[in-house]
């Protein structure tokens, strides 16, 4: 598949923030956004009382279209 040179650049400034990500922070695709989430002091992923991802730990909504499923086999 080709990309322009915007799709391009996009991808390489995706690339270049991924290599500066912080270890405490991660992604969570859900309900179409990307949730950037903050770890625990321990580096631990925060839970809900009923075992799922803790929305508390949420610090940001980033607005890129997303899907938070897996390829078909």
């Amino acid at each position: 598949m080709r990309l322009n040179a915007d799709e391009r650049k996009a991808i390489d400034a995706l690339n270049a923030l991924a290599k500066n990500w912080p270890d405490t922070l991660w992604i969570f695709s859900g309900a179409g956004s990307l949730c950037v989430m903050k770890k625990d002091a321990g580096g631990a992923r925060v839970m809900s009382a009923t075992g799922g991802y803790s929305e508390a730990a949420a610090v940001a909504t980033i607005s890129i279209e997303n899907d938070g499923g897996d390829f078909a086999a």
